[in-house]
C-alpha cells in the first residue's frame, strides 16, 4: 500500500514564480519541520500539508503502552467497531486517538477497496478522498514481528494480515500519517505496515457487505479489483468510547 492511498506515491511538482525583490539566503531557506520532543517524534511534513487543519499530537516522554481503547466508526454502510491496542503500537494509537478526538476522520470517505485473492482491504482516513491526503505529519513504524508466513509466498517474505486486522497505510518506512486499512479477508503483505488493533464482528459484517458489492467499474476496467467501492462508504463519525 502506499502513502496513503493507492499504493502509488504521488509526485507533486511545484509551480514557479518570479521574485521582484531580492531576498537573503537565510530568508529563502525554509525553517526545519517541527518535531515533538517525546519518544514518538511526530514530524511535520511541510511538503505534504494537512488535508484538514490539525496540530501535532501530544507526545509525552512516556507514551501509554498498556491497555485497549474502543473506537466506533459510524459509517454510511453501518457501524465498524474498532479495538485499539496500545501495547502493539503506542505511538500509532496515540496519533489515531488524537485525530479521532479532533474529528479529523468525521465526514470522510473510504476511498479504496481491494478485492484481490491475496489482498482484501478497505482503506480510509484521507479527508481529501483522493488517497494522497494526510494529517501534515508523519511518525515511526511499529511493525509486527510475529505474523505467520503467507502460504502463497514460498520465499516467506510476505506474511498474513488476518481478517479483522486494523493497520496503517504508508508510503515507505516511517511515513505513517492518518490513512489506515481494515482487513476483511486474510491478505498477503510484507510486514511493513503497523498493526494497531482489530475490527469487531459488527464491523466485519459491514466490510463484507461493502466488499460483496465490489469496485466501481470503468470503461477501461469493467471488472476492477482495486478502486473506490460501489457502496460509497463515508465515515460519519469516529467516536472514542
Amino acid at each position: 500500500m502506499s502513502k496513503a492511498a493507492n499504493a502509488v506515491i504521488a509526485v507533486l511538482a511545484a509551480g514557479g514564480f518570479l521574485l521582484t525583490t531580492p531576498v537573503s539566503a537565510s530568508a529563502a531557506t525554509p525553517p526545519p519541520p517541527k518535531v515533538t520532543h517525546g519518544s514518538c517524534a511526530y514530524t511535520e511534513t511541510p511538503d505534504e500539508p494537512a488535508a484538514r487543519p490539525i496540530r501535532l499530537p501530544p507526545d509525552p516522554r512516556r507514551t501509554p503502552s498498556r491497555g485497549k481503547v474502543d473506537v466506533e466508526l459510524k459509517t454510511s454502510q453501518g457501524k465498524i467497531p474498532l479495538t485499539l491496542n496500545r501495547a502493539q503500537a503506542p505511538c500509532t494509537v496515540q496519533s489515531f486517538l488524537h485525530l479521532a478526538s479532533h474529528r479529523f476522520y468525521d465526514l470522510t470517505t473510504c476511498h479504496r477497496l481491494t478485492t484481490y485473492p491475496t489482498l482484501k482491504v478497505l482503506q480510509c482516513g484521507d479527508p481529501s478522498g483522493t488517497g494522497e491526503g494526510g494529517p501534515g505529519y508523519k511518525y515511526k513504524d511499529e511493525l509486527p514481528t510475529n505474523l505467520p508466513p503467507a502460504p502463497t509466498d514460498p520465499t516467506g517474505a510476505r506474511k498474513v494480515y488476518a481478517r479483522g486486522v486494523l493497520a496503517m497505510a504508508n508510503a515507505g518506512p516511517a511515513t505513517n500519517g492518518s490513512q489506515f486499512f481494515l482487513v476483511y479477508g486474510d491478505s498477503s503483505l510484507r510486514p511493513d505496515y503497523t498493526i494497531f488493533g482489530t475490527v469487531g464482528d459488527e464491523g466485519l459484517a459491514t466490510l463484507d457487505k461493502v466488499a460483496a458489492a465490489g469496485v466501481v467499474p470503468t470503461p477501461e476496467a469493467p471488472a476492477p479489483t482495486d478502486g473506490p467501492p460501489v457502496l460509497k462508504t463515508d465515515i460519519l463519525r469516529a467516536k472514542i468510547s
